[in-house]
């Protein structure tokens, strides 16, 4: 299972919302099945609608 808040952990240089979104993208293309939102992203440019844009960045990848 893959939790938000370990692919942060793991990765301190990422500085925006817009730089997380490709490791998620990584991580479902490795084969991780379910992902967990348990934290909400520290960045400025964090969206409303952040749950949303990460859950589709997995699944496209994750669906193929």
């Amino acid at each position: 299972m893959l939790w938000l808040s370990e692919i942060l952990l793991q990765n301190h240089d990422v500085e925006s919302f817009e730089e997380l979104i490709p490791l998620i993208q990584e991580a479902a293309a490795r084969g991780e099945i379910f992902f967990r939102m348990d934290v909400r992203p520290p960045f400025p440019d964090t969206p409303e609608d952040w749950e949303d844009r990460l859950e589709a960045a997995f699944s496209s990848v994750s669906n193929r």
